[in-house]
């Protein structure tokens, strides 16, 4: 464990001392504040005003605004986090070191959802803005639903983004691989939406991240989609550190 807690400490350390990072910070809250900002006037601009409840509801997962950003940032997020180790010939003096490919894929992965988590706690001060200025009363259970969703789908990304970046051979295209993974699953998940029957609706949804979002942005945890986001987060972690092994091995 204490290997673990090294090797990710080291990467939040090189996310936070590299200029990517806070390029993608800067761009990640311009692009959602100007959403917010947006949302905002559209809601104050309704007859009768509304819910204000219903303003977080749109900002998280209610528009499409929301989700084509994940399938860009979160590749960016992921792509360096072993295919720059391998590019830059790093990995073989990590991959001989006396810590196990668990070790380095879990350090690996506990970085990238720090950075996840970093990434959506300045959107807290939109929940305040909200609190502030809403005539209602905010639903902070619908609130802490919607947070608890938003790591469960950062646990799913993180871990898809890691094991592109361990099957990659570079950044580039561990960044692609993650986009047309991600960006398949996501448009499997808006065929639900398509005229087909019920049994394929039902599957088309579950995969999809709209569905997900919605059902968390109004309060209800499904713990359907969390065994789902954590059954695909553990298949990619094991497939992750059979590919270290057989990096090791070769």
């Amino acid at each position: 464990m204490n290997a673990v807690w090294t090797i990710a400490k080291r990467e939040v350390f090189s996310f936070f001392v590299s200029p990517i990072a806070y390029v993608v910070m800067t761009v990640w809250l311009l692009f959602f504040g100007i959403v917010f900002y947006i949302l905002a006037l559209v809601f104050a601009q309704q007859a009768g005003g509304g819910g204000e409840a219903n303003l977080l509801t749109a900002f998280f997962g209610g528009t499409t605004l929301f989700y084509l950003p994940l399938l860009v940032f979160a590749p960016v997020m992921t792509m360096r986090l072993l295919a720059e180790e391998r590019s830059s010939g790093t990995i073989e003096p990590l991959l001989t070191a006396p810590v196990s490919e668990v070790s380095v894929v879990l350090g690996k992965y506990l970085a990238a959802l720090t950075f996840w988590t970093v990434l959506w706690t300045p959107t807290l001060s939109y929940v305040w803005l909200v609190a502030r200025a809403g005539k209602n009363t905010v639903d902070w259970g619908a609130i802490g639903a919607t947070y608890l969703g938003l790591f469960s789908v950062g646990v799913f990304y993180m871990a898809v983004g890691l094991f592109m970046s361990a099957v990659a051979r570079n950044q580039i295209v561990a960044a692609m691989l993650t986009f047309l993974v991600l960006g398949g699953l996501f448009v499997i998940g808006l065929a639900g939406y398509a005229n087909v029957g019920d049994d394929l609706r039902a599957v088309f949804e579950y995969l999809g991240l709209w569905t997900q979002m919605a059902s968390f942005s109004k309060g209800i945890v499904d713990t359907r989609y969390l065994v789902y986001d954590a059954s695909i987060a553990a298949a990619a972690l094991f497939l992750s550190v059979r590919a270290l092994a057989s990096g090791r091995g070769s």
